[in-house]
């Protein structure tokens, strides 16, 4: 009996380890820095500025990497500039696969703003500077690595892992994501994806907290086109269609769209507020009391702008444009609002409202076509959530992983549309640097030491839900 159950304890015990070590091959992360600033850089270095994208050549990079690591590849093209690329690994089809994607093309650059060419990738004080690095050239090469990793180390996976980069994210995406879901879904298809849309804050010189985009808000723009009679600017008009305009237009942006929380946006604040000092918890937790809200509200529209857009149903006027010479009153003035609506949000009765809080038939309300479909938030119970919770455990310990819904648009809204359970992730930085350097900056950059730890963070959540139990 004792033989016995000391074979069973050294099986249950081998088997523990075999766990681990699969969900975790014995990779030497540090041994992987040199070939990953390198790749992270060459990636920087291609222009891939939307208009007009050219990122075709990203794709050929792309594929010289995975061809020679012997990775098949395919590529699909509606513009055959703007292409995009489809690699997988393989696994045993115990289970449905994860798909990696990550954006090929980058936001245009204002080069005088920049102190150095925007596509050297050059390397200063710990940082890498160029357009891309943190939008999206960092989870392109994290995404990569992980290709290449999972084929040179011949690891056992129950799910294929396919690799997609995607051209047109940002603002062409009849190109990228578009094409690929209605037209080679079949080549992009799985039960998860991971890409863009979320961080690991660093305060203090540690990371506290691990941001995992679950939804999004969803851009619903519009148009308002006030009307008037047009005549001599020396013969003032009640009718200026100028006047109108801005009477409108201040009042859309006073208006405090009614407060909309979802099981994300929920818990986010839930579990921000654990990790918060005192006072910022209260406050945190005060959304949370209809009593005490309005209060909380106020405060966080002054002093956290973004916190308070996920919260509501946002408006921002963004453009003006009426009149032609300074003497001249115009018949038409327009504004453009850059709307971005909760999960959710009815968007006729939304605009209905907004017609109320207006109140002049002399303003017109034309909303724009809408860009990205809608679709559910995805869980924060599924395999793939559960294992981005435990990875953070393991590389930040005491961080707190919350879920987010970004204010901005990703290429995920067209998945979940699809039914994708899709999980945004990204680097560690400070808020501070995030807000001089991050996403669409006029000087964007990323530290290395951060790029690498993507990387690793990547690898282990993918061998998490994909590496044999």
């Amino acid at each position: 009996m004792r033989v016995r159950a000391m074979r069973r304890a050294i099986l249950l015990n081998f088997g523990a380890a075999w766990g681990a070590w699969t969900q975790g091959l014995p990779i030497d992360w540090k041994a992987q820095q040199a070939e990953t600033l390198a790749r992270f850089r060459a990636l920087v270095q291609i222009d891939s500025s939307s208009p007009p994208g050219n990122e075709t050549k990203v794709v050929e990079y792309l594929k010289g990497a995975l061809a020679e690591a012997g990775i098949p590849t395919q590529v699909f093209a509606q513009d055959p500039a703007r292409a995009n690329l489809v690699a997988r690994i393989p696994g045993n089809g115990k289970k449905r696969p994860v798909l990696l994607l990550a954006h090929t093309d980058v936001v245009g650059v204002q080069r005088e703003k920049w102190p150095m060419d925007p596509f050297a990738a050059i390397i200063k004080d710990g940082y890498v500077w160029g357009r891309g690095t943190t939008d999206d050239k960092d989870k392109l090469v994290s995404n990569l690595m992980l290709m290449l990793l999972l084929k040179r180390s011949g690891a056992t996976l129950d799910r294929d892992i396919i690799f997609l980069a995607e051209s047109g994210e940002e603002s062409t995406t009849e190109v990228g994501i578009d094409y690929m879901v209605d037209q080679h879904f079949d080549a992009i298809d799985a039960e998860f994806a991971l890409t863009e849309g979320g961080s690991a804050t660093i305060e203090g010189g540690k990371v506290t907290a691990v941001t995992v985009s679950t939804t999004e808000k969803l851009p619903r723009g519009a148009r308002l086109v006030a009307t008037g009679t047009s005549g001599h600017g020396s013969i003032p008009r009640l009718d200026n269609a100028v006047v109108h305009l801005s009477a409108a237009v201040a009042k859309v942006s006073a208006w405090e769209t009614p407060l909309s929380l979802n099981e994300t946006t929920r818990t986010y604040f839930e579990r921000l507020a654990a990790i918060s000092p005192a006072g910022r918890a209260a406050r945190y937790r005060a959304l949370l009391n209809p009593k005490h809200a309005p209060a909380v509200e106020r405060y966080l529209a002054a002093n956290e702008p973004q916190r308070y857009s996920m919260l509501r149903t946002s408006v921002a006027p963004t453009m003006i444009k009426g009149g032609f010479r300074a003497n001249v009153i115009p018949s038409e003035a327009e504004a453009t609002l850059d709307i971005r609506m909760t999960p959710g949000e009815d968007a006729g009765k939304f605009f209905e409202a907004m017609a109320k809080v207006i109140g002049d038939p002399s303003v017109k309300i034309v909303p724009n076509t809408a860009k990205r479909p809608a679709g559910p938030p995805s869980g924060l119970n599924t395999d793939m959530f559960r294992a981005l919770e435990a990875v953070s455990k393991r590389m930040y310990p005491g961080a707190a992983t919350l879920p987010m819904m970004t204010t901005g648009a990703t290429d995920m809204a067209q998945l979940r549309a699809k039914g994708m359970q899709c999980y945004g992730i990204g680097p560690e930085s400070t808020d501070e640097e995030f807000a001089a350097h991050g996403w669409h900056s006029d000087v964007e950059r990323a530290t290395a030491s951060s790029i690498y730890k993507l990387a690793e963070f990547t690898w282990n959540a993918v061998m998490e839900v994909a590496a044999p139990k």
